[in-house]
């Protein structure tokens, strides 16, 4: 039975609204779509990485926080992209060329690491050059997102960026069981081989966007307030930066991101001393992807009206105190209880995502406040990369820690101390919570282009 034109006309705009959240799906918003989710199925490789590091280079746990935090850099220096590809054209284009690069560089990455990788150096800047196509291609596509968000009708704000990080959070759910189930039966090398292929679709799918190459006669041609400024960008940044109401918040959230992390020595101890396979990670991936969505869910219905100086006290807290549950499991004291070591860590992982997450919105909310208007894209990329440095620092700080406590590949003795020291310094930032804006003074601000700060650093080996 033929499908009327009416008929055909009510499905396609079903999907639009239904599927696209009321965006037109052109071969663009496709494109940038596609983008997001090569970024979420880019986790195929995660448990692979911290296998590769920990069983085949036999780094230490300190070995591979440190080189974690060497490998986070690209996403701290993310506006310097920004300011590349706005002010540097390829070929007289600055967004789709970037995009094919970005592709081209996380391809041959994966490549690396799947032949020649055989020293830490080695991994280091394989791993780090995949971290630099993901953060380029990150700043492309959301500037994309920024420039077609203008657009929007005040009923329908927000909606395309929800749907872009829909796509990436799609990704990410489609390969968190399969990183470790496909490691059960393949080397990781393998994986990496076809990880490798994924960024191609990045090169492919940039050829999809619609621009128009930069010529001094087209910039002559463009309304005076579209001309891209840097000097100006410059002084309203430094402006920004000067003001207390600004400053002081983006301090606090530095201060909370940057305490030590005990993430790969725990990955250590959960592999070579609790003996948990590839698949069951796998199965601990796919459930805190969607304890992570759980988070978002309840963060958005219960929480967004909450005062920040309220949600971010309470959220500290209340996750310094379940994140002390981790020393049931690494003392063993789970046992005693009962409780068998999967079950425990699947739980426990179940309910620190999702406490994380609602910890994590507020965060992005305020920093998306915080942006003045004019350069609210180069500065929510400024305080994400603020927020990365915290997170680089965090690595080194436990890697330091780890090595002063003599925590190895097999010796776990001061592992408990560890985790209560690192669960314990996530209290620092509480005696300044009135660096954050008061109730009163918090007005709604632009959404951020996706609700978490994507980066290639491994889950398994710290979730930053």
């Amino acid at each position: 039975m033929l499908i009327s034109s009416s008929g055909l006309s009510k499905v396609k705009d079903s999907v639009k609204e239904k599927v696209f959240f009321g965006n037109e799906p052109s071969a663009e918003l496709i494109a940038i779509l596609t983008v997001y989710f090569v970024q979420g199925i880019l986790g195929l490789a995660r448990l692979a990485v911290s296998f590769f590091l920990k069983d085949e280079l036999r780094l230490s746990p300190a070995q591979v926080s440190a080189l974690m935090g060497i490998v986070a850099l690209p996403w701290i220096i993310k506006p310097l992209f920004g300011f590349l590809s706005d002010g540097l054209p390829i070929f007289g284009y600055r967004r789709r060329p970037y995009l094919i690069l970005s592709g081209l560089l996380g391809a041959i990455s994966w490549v690396w690491l799947a032949t020649i990788v055989h020293t830490q150096t080695a991994a280091t800047a394989a791993i780090a050059l995949g971290s630099l196509s993901v953060a380029v291609s990150d700043v492309i596509v959301d500037s994309l997102v920024v420039e077609r968000a203008r657009g929007e009708s005040q009923a329908s704000a927000g909606s395309l960026q929800s749907l872009c990080w829909g796509a990436s959070a799609v990704g990410g759910l489609v390969t968190a069981y399969f990183s470790g189930m496909l490691l059960q039966h393949f080397t990781t090398r393998t994986i990496f081989w076809i990880t490798a292929s994924f960024p191609l679709i990045v090169s492919c799918v940039a050829w999809l966007i619609a621009e128009s190459p930069v010529s001094e006669e087209s910039i002559k041609n463009q309304p005076e307030d579209d001309v891209i400024d840097v000097k100006h960008q410059f002084i309203l940044l430094r402006k920004a930066l000067t003001q207390k109401a600004i400053w002081l918040p983006t301090v606090f959230i530095f201060l909370w991101q940057g305490t030590p992390s005990a993430d790969s020595a725990f990955f250590f101890f959960t592999t070579n001393e609790l003996h948990f396979e590839p698949e069951f990670l796998g199965r601990v991936r796919l459930v805190t992807s969607l304890a992570s969505l759980v988070g978002v869910w309840i963060f958005q219905r219960y929480l967004k009206t909450v005062p920040f100086r309220v949600i971010f006290g309470w959220t500290i807290v209340l996750s310094t105190i379940l994140g002390m549950t981790m020393l049931l499991l690494v003392t063993h004291a789970n046992r005693a209880l009962g409780i068998d070591d999967h079950w425990f860590s699947l739980g426990d992982s179940l309910v620190l995502t999702v406490m994380g997450q609602i910890a994590y919105m507020p965060l992005l909310v305020l920093a998306a406040r915080l942006c003045p208007p004019g350069i609210e894209a180069t500065f929510f990329a400024l305080l994400m990369s603020v927020n990365n440095l915290a997170g680089l620092l965090s690595y080194e700080f436990g890697a330091v820690l780890m090595h002063a406590m003599g925590i190895t590949e097999s010796n776990f003795d001061n592992l408990p101390l560890l985790v209560f020291i690192t669960n314990l310094s996530t209290l620092l930032p509480l005696p300044f919570l009135n660096w954050l804006p008061a109730a009163e003074s918090q007005s709604a601000g632009v959404a951020p282009a996706k609700p978490v700060e994507e980066s290639f650093i491994p889950e398994e080996v710290g979730a930053g």
